[in-house]
């Protein structure tokens, strides 16, 4: 048995929930889901392998919250929630389906939740978390009231979800185990489409027929909003307008053929200027996050935006109000003059990106990263591609790889990637080794970057105490 088992597209009614228990309600996703539902009166327990902030703060809200998973956790439970990471060997899971209660992905409690308000889903292999989150951020300062569920705390929202009473759900549509499937948005956003999640599509070819259903969701009076830079989306887009009574298609981006189209700007090291034209005039556009793929993503909101009915200027004040979200270029503090910032990229086009708005935030001075791979399938897929990204950099430091759902692969380590690298630095599996490496390289002025998808986010703070003690870089 296995959640992916779970994955649905029968839409499951509100009203049939009933009492719900989550599997590994600690996480992103399926915290998110919980909170709607606290919210909207639903009874709502859970459990994790270990106790964290977010199931205090699932407790201060109602749920009744287990640390350590036991059969007896399901209480009176009437539908389990799980995610694709939940192992078919977790006793609760397997007590869930012996009982022939309904089990359901958490996408499936998530459509549940939306009632009849409209979904603007967000979908796309990066940029999902700061899309989504802009969205939201901008269409709450317009007075709209939107619900949203998001991958990631937001500064500018306090949590990751939240129930409005307005006609909108914004949501983070994960296509990383086909669950995106089981929305049914009214605005679509593609922001890329590339080969990613091998180790559930297996080939680049499934992964696009994935999204093409996806965009075949959307009803006739629906809208795709797809990045028209990225080779994937637009080929998606082309094929969706291609299409018999399809959804209206927007385009957004640098490209000439764009809809909406951005107009280079200006960097700083906390922001970005530029202008974004439209069918019908111009809008100068202010964030407070730099680089050119914040850009985009805000390019993406101020499209839905419109659709939304916001004026071009509504738009833009309310993505002006953007500070990022959790584990985007975050800053994590500074040391002798060198700035740590910390980065959720974990697919090579992320990394790149991450690295480019590295270059710009530095300047002139140097940049270091600190990576860990996530996942042995991605490792392997990608090994080449992340080092290319990586050797934007001028020193990476490489961990080993964080495993996550995954069984160790053989053969498959850091190394793969640090044999390509065309930089110092190299792979060292000793984390206390890896921050003194990486904070001994820096000298003032520069940048370091922990990069990565599982717990190389806890290296930062480390990483500030051990420059704070270190002598000087080298040049």
């Amino acid at each position: 048995m296995n959640s992916a088992d779970f994955h649905s597209t029968d839409a499951l009614a509100f009203e049939d929930l009933g009492r719900v228990h989550f599997i590994g309600l600690g996480g992103a996703g399926m915290s998110a889901v919980a909170r709607i539902l606290l919210a909207r009166g639903v009874p709502v327990s859970g459990s994790d392998a270990k106790d964290s902030k977010v199931l205090e703060q699932l407790r201060g809200l109602g749920a009744v919250v287990h640390v350590g998973h036991d059969p007896a956790h399901l209480g009176g439970a009437d539908t389990v929630v799980v995610s694709t990471a939940i192992r078919p060997t977790n006793p609760e899971l397997q007590a869930a389906a012996a009982a022939g209660l309904a089990i359901v992905h958490r996408s499936v409690a998530l459509a549940a939740s939306m009632g009849s308000q409209e979904l603007i889903a967000v979908a796309g292999t990066h940029g999902k978390t700061t899309t989504t989150s802009m969205i939201t951020v901008m269409l709450r300062h317009a007075g709209l009231q939107p619900s949203f569920a998001i991958g990631g705390d937001v500064a500018a929202l306090g949590v990751n979800a939240d129930y409005g009473s307005g006609r909108y759900f914004v949501a983070e549509a994960d296509e990383s185990d086909g669950s995106f499937l089981n929305y049914r948005p009214r605005i679509a956003v593609v922001t890329n489409v590339e080969a990613d999640h091998l180790d559930f599509y297996g080939t680049a070819e499934a992964v696009h027929r994935s999204f093409d259903r996806f965009a075949a969701l959307l009803p006739a009076g629906g809208v795709l909003v797809a990045c028209q830079d990225d080779p994937g989306a637009r080929a998606l887009a082309e094929r969706t307008a291609a299409g018999p009574a399809g959804p209206r298609v927007v385009g957004y981006g640098y490209d000439a053929a764009a809809e909406v189209r951005i107009i280079p700007g200006s960097f700083s090291a906390t922001s970005s200027t530029s202008t974004l034209a439209f069918p019908g005039g111009e809008q100068r556009l202010q964030l407070q996050v730099p680089g050119e793929h914040n850009i985009r993503n805000a390019a993406a909101a101020f499209a839905v935006g419109l659709q939304a009915g916001l004026t071009p200027a509504e738009a833009a004040a309310g993505l002006a109000e953007f500070t990022g979200a959790a584990r985007r270029f975050e800053a994590r503090g500074e040391g002798r003059g060198v700035r740590v910032f910390d980065d959720y990229a974990h697919h090579p086009t992320e990394v790149a990106a991450a690295l480019q708005a590295a270059r710009a935030v530095a300047g002139n001075a140097g940049v270091h990263v600190l990576f860990q791979p996530h996942l042995f399938s991605r490792t392997r897929e990608f090994a080449a591609e992340f080092a290319g990204a990586l050797s934007l950099a001028d020193s990476v430091t490489v961990l080993d790889i964080y495993a996550a759902r995954e069984d160790p692969v053989p053969g498959v380590t850091s190394a793969l990637i640090t044999e390509q690298l065309q930089v110092p630095g190299g792979y060292e599996p000793d984390p206390a080794a890896a921050v003194a490496a990486v904070a001994g390289r820096a000298r003032p002025g520069d940048i370091i970057l922990t990069v990565g998808a599982g717990d190389v986010t806890q290296y930062g703070p480390q990483i500030v105490q051990a420059l704070e003690g270190a002598p000087a870089g080298r040049a």
